[in-house]
């Protein structure tokens, strides 16, 4: 089996997946966990026959799911996207799978050429606990004011410092400025949908932001001390809501990448 290749001959390939996160130990690759970066790279191997580097366009932790993940890896293959297509998802387990697959230009990065990423985050709100579909959601009992959770979400429209809704950065001279551009947050039976998109987000920063909205649909937090969170310091808000409901919807290139690009707007309802 060879290196990833260097030489004029080597291809930059785009691939959209998805993925349950349940039985992974996040996207990326570990040492001594399995990861889906760890499964990808070794169908990449077995496809082509050469190892190969896998780049995200965005990290996604322990037991987060995704539906729109975008991935790139450099081969010298001779196999065209949709014959490469076809043999990862042979060699991928069950719970992981290419949606789509394209050849970019050299300089191709999922991460800094993304210019938005969109998250779901989806509770369901009934007093039962859910049988089905149980390690989707997050079950919260009490009845929950989404009218008014709709409302808090709109206060951290915009491009503001979001350190106290993140987790402690290990480049403490990272910026922690971002720019929300939609939180859309509505009732579908017994489910609340919580669609957020922005530019980029900071570790955590979805789950400690639907937590923290939680407790104003509970009514224990008003609209106003919902916004005022964002000026605490670092790391203050919590806890986070739980990994196992959140989705990575899509992230938006231009021109688009894919045939299955996930439209971000606050008006898709996917």
């Amino acid at each position: 089996m060879t290196s990833q290749p260097e030489s004029d001959a080597a291809r930059r390939f785009a691939l959209l997946l998805e993925y349950d996160g349940a039985s992974y130990a996040g996207s990326q690759l570990q040492a001594d966990a399995c990861t889906v970066q760890g499964v990808l790279e070794d169908a990449v191997a077995k496809a082509t026959g050469e190892t190969a580097r896998i780049a995200f366009a965005g990290r996604t932790d322990a037991g987060v799911h995704a539906r729109g993940q975008v991935a790139s890896f450099v081969s010298s293959t001779r196999l065209e996207p949709e014959t490469l297509l076809r043999a990862l998802n042979a060699w991928l387990p069950e719970d992981v799978a290419v949606l789509d697959a394209v050849e970019t230009p050299a300089d191709f990065d999922p991460r800094r050429h993304a210019r938005r990423r969109y998250y779901r985050y989806v509770i369901e709100n009934r007093a039962v606990k859910p049988a089905l579909g149980r390690a989707r959601v997050w079950h919260v009992a009490t009845p929950l004011d989404v009218e008014t959770m709709a409302c808090a979400a709109q206060r951290l429209i915009g491009r503001r410092d979001f350190a106290a809704f993140a987790s402690r950065f290990e480049d403490e001279d990272a910026s922690t400025v971002r720019e929300l551009f939609c939180f859309d947050v509505r009732r579908q039976g017994d489910e609340v949908v919580c669609d957020v998109v922005a530019d980029a987000f900071l570790p955590h920063q979805v789950r400690r932001m639907v937590g923290a909205l939680v407790d104003v649909g509970k009514g224990k937090r008003g609209v106003d001390e919902y916004a005022a969170l964002l000026e605490g310091a670092p790391a203050s808000v919590g806890p986070a809501a739980p990994p196992y409901a959140l989705y990575l919807m899509g992230v938006e290139y231009e021109p688009p990448l894919f045939n299955l690009q996930v439209a971000l707007d606050s008006e898709s309802k996917l």
